[in-house]
Formats: structure tokens, C-alpha cells, sequence
């Protein structure tokens, strides 16, 4: 088979370097879904016959390359420590954060099976699993806390959708103009959501719907649990219907995790990062069509985003 010439030059002779002996690339093929990095799935022939795949993820658009290094350090420290624990994430094979070998900074994984599922035929069954999933991930005590959490968002940066309920949106807005409530630590994450989720689904059985692994580990962070739940909050909102959202802190809570116990706490985490989602919408509205739900226009995400932030102030 021919490689098709879907990764750099340098970049290329780097990943060939991190072979075992005898292998050899004779397949890559983009994933879809990424936003800030570009991913692709590479085959390998292993001198026996065999056949596995590596994933690799480079950053390549000025606008994330100046993150790079820090979230591929996070990635590279978090796929270390998970190794070896109840959470499968796959495997660092090798890292290159700041392009010192390839054309873009570089990390090299283990492809974990399964896939993303973003339909809405079978959310109620996903949906604990969810839950159950990121309980266990704040579970987890490292050796080594990562950095703690950033929130980019400010209230003078939140985009509010056109015929938006201004008087909500102004409300929530003045939510986050708060200082950020106290939270006891736990290790976050930070972009857990349907999208970063593999599965495993037996079209027989859609029963046997399990988990198979945890991906993109770039943004991981030490913060308040609720903010992990907040964000795949918002994500199910805006795939689902805004009471997804809300089922899924149920679901949170019913798996065994602890949220701010404060009412006043709580919405403080949850309204901040729906209005986070507010200044990406197009961007985030568009990966979903390219993964196969086309019918999330920019205009419908931005509704589904009203309909949630009413919602959550109600």
C-alpha cells in the first residue's frame, strides 16, 4: 500500500523514529471533530503481519500554536499518570511540543477502539455512563496536580446570540462578574463532553453500550468538579435540548459526585460556561455538522444556547 502524503515531511521521519523495528506506515486518515488541532489516524504493519494505529494530533493554526506547548505538556503529564489507572486514555508514545523536530508541535498516541456517538437515538442510555465516567476521573488523586483551571471567558467578552432574551443574558452575564466561588480540588478533565468520549455500540444490543476510553487530555487542570460538569452540560444542551443539561447534573450526582453544595455556587459554574460556548458558537456548530449532525446550524446552536441560559436562571 501507498502512504498518502497526509503528514509533513519532518514530521513524517519523527513518528518513523518512535517505530518498533521492522514497522512501517501504509495508511493515514483525518479525524474529524478536532477544532484545535489537526488529528490523524495512522496504520502500521508491524514486521509480523499485524496491523495497529497510532493516533496523531499537531497544532498547526497560528491561533492554537501559541497554546501548544502548554497544552501538550498538559496532555503528554496527563496520559502518564492515567496510565495504569481505572481510566482508559490512550498511550504517549512521544510528544514534541515545541516543533523542535517537526513542522508543527506534535504528540503521538495509542488509538483507543470505539467511537464518538453524537445522535440523539440512545442520549438516555449515554448519558449515566457519562456521569459515571467523569466521577471516576475526579477521582483520581496524581502524584503530580496539573495546572490549575482557566477560565478565558470574561463578562465583557460573552457574544449574545442575535434575538437572544437580552434581559437573561444580562443577568447571567452579571453572574460572572462575581469572583469565583471556593471549591475543594479535584483533578478536572476540562473539556470532558460527548465529542472527547469513545464507545462501544452493538447495534444488536444497543443495551451493551459501554465506554471505551477518555481522548484529548490538552486542557487538563485541577479546579472545582462543577466546572467539568458544567461544560459537558452545555455540550449535551446544545447536541440534545437544553433538559439534557440539566439531566446530566442529576446523573452527575446520582453516580456518586459532589457539586457545590451552595444553590448561588452552583449556578455561578454553570452559567459561566454556557456563556464561554457564546463566543464559539460557529466554530463548535460547524465541527458537529462535519461529524454528522448537519442539521446544527450556527443559528440552531445559538438558540438551543438561549433556550439553556433561560433555563438555568429560571
Amino acid at each position: 500500500m501507498t502512504v498518502r502524503l497526509t503528514v509533513r515531511p519532518l514530521t513524517l521521519a519523527w513518528v518513523k523514529q518512535h517505530l518498533h523495528t521492522g514497522e512501517q506506515i501504509v495508511g493515514v486518515e483525518e479525524l474529524q471533530g478536532g477544532i484545535t488541532a489537526e488529528i490523524r489516524k495512522l496504520t502500521i504493519v508491524t514486521r509480523d503481519g499485524d496491523t495497529r494505529e497510532l493516533v496523531l494530533r499537531s497544532f498547526v493554526e497560528p491561533a492554537h500554536r501559541e497554546r501548544a506547548e502548554d497544552s501538550l505538556t498538559r496532555e503528554a503529564g496527563a496520559l502518564t499518570q492515567l496510565a495504569g489507572t481505572g481510566v482508559t486514555a490512550p498511550g504517549l508514545v512521544a510528544v514534541d511540543p515545541t516543533a523542535a523536530h517537526c513542522e508543527y508541535p506534535s504528540l503521538l498516541m495509542t488509538c483507543l477502539p470505539g467511537r464518538t456517538v453524537l445522535t440523539d437515538g440512545g442520549v438516555e442510555t449515554r448519558v449515566p455512563l457519562l456521569a459515571r465516567q467523569l466521577v471516576s476521573i475526579h477521582a483520581l488523586r496524581p502524584a503530580v496536580r496539573p495546572p490549575g483551571y482557566v477560565t478565558l471567558t470574561t463578562a465583557d467578552s460573552v457574544v449574545v446570540p442575535t434575538n437572544a432574551d437580552l434581559a437573561a443574558w444580562a443577568a447571567a452575564v452579571d453572574m460572572i462578574r462575581r469572583p469565583a466561588p471556593p471549591y475543594q480540588g479535584r483533578f478536572l478533565h476540562r473539556d470532558f463532553q460527548p465529542g472527547n468520549v469513545l464507545f462501544g455500540v452493538l447495534p444488536s444490543s444497543p443495551a451493551d453500550t459501554h465506554i471505551t476510553g477518555v481522548v484529548d487530555w490538552a486542557a487538563t487542570s485541577w479546579g472545582p468538579a462543577d466546572l467539568d460538569v458544567a461544560h459537558c452540560c452545555t455540550n449535551l444542551a446544545l447536541l440534545h435540548g437544553p433538559a439534557w443539561g440539566r439531566r446530566f447534573a442529576e446523573a452527575y450526582e446520582e453516580a456518586g459526585g459532589v457539586l457545590a453544595a451552595d444553590a448561588s455556587e452552583r449556578s455561578y459554574w454553570m452559567v459561566r460556561d454556557p456563556l464561554a460556548f457564546s463566543e464559539e458558537v460557529a466554530v463548535i456548530a460547524r465541527a458537529w455538522r462535519e461529524s454528522g449532525r448537519p442539521e446544527l446550524t450556527t443559528r440552531a446552536v445559538e438558540e438551543r444556547l438561549d433556550a439553556y441560559i433561560k433555563m438555568l436562571l429560571s
